[in-house]
């Protein structure tokens, strides 16, 4: 069975006066502030999180 790549996104800008399903989308993804880090599944339910939001954040692909 092949290794799933997951992928690290680290929030870089605050939510502060950022529309409110960015908001919600960033706790969905797991992030609680600026420069905070979390570890996803590349899959595409995160992965349309990520587009939604990517002004906010930083991603990088790490191996799982």
């Amino acid at each position: 069975m092949a290794h799933k790549a997951k992928l690290r996104v680290t929030q870089v800008k605050s939510t502060i006066g950022e529309r409110y399903h960015f908001e919600e989308t960033i706790r969905g993804l797991g992030l609680r502030g600026p420069h905070t880090s979390v570890e996803v599944a590349n899959t595409p339910s995160f992965r349309g999180q990520i587009k939604k939001v990517i002004h906010l954040v930083s991603v990088e692909e790490i191996d799982g």
